[in-house]
C-alpha cells in the first residue's frame, strides 16, 4: 500500500481506467463473438449487416486508447475474411 498522496491517487486512477478499458474490451468481445456465430450460422445477410457494427466497435476501442491500431487492423481484416470466404 502507497504512504504517499500522489500514489494513493495513482492506484486509485489506475483501478478506475482498468475497469472503463475492461468494459471496452468486453464490448468488444461479444460484438465479434456475435459476428462469428452468425458466419458459423452461414447467414450472409445478417453478417454483412453486422460487420460495420463489429468494426465500429473496434475502432472506438482504438479511440480511446484499449486497442492498438495495428491490432484493430488485424482483427478487422481477420473478420473480413471470414465474411467474404461464405460467397
Amino acid at each position: 500500500m502507497p504512504n504517499i498522496k500522489s500514489a494513493k491517487k495513482r492506484t486509485l486512477v489506475t483501478e478506475k481506467k482498468t475497469e472503463q478499458n475492461k468494459v471496452v474490451k468486453t464490448q468488444v468481445k461479444n460484438h465479434v463473438k456475435k459476428f462469428l456465430a452468425v458466419v458459423s450460422q452461414g447467414d450472409k445477410a445478417a453478417a454483412t449487416a453486422l460487420f460495420p457494427e463489429v468494426c465500429s466497435t473496434i475502432d472506438s476501442a482504438v479511440s480511446k486508447g484499449v486497442l492498438k491500431k495495428n491490432t484493430a487492423a488485424n482483427k478487422k481484416s481477420g473478420l473480413a475474411k471470414k465474411l467474404n470466404a461464405m460467397a
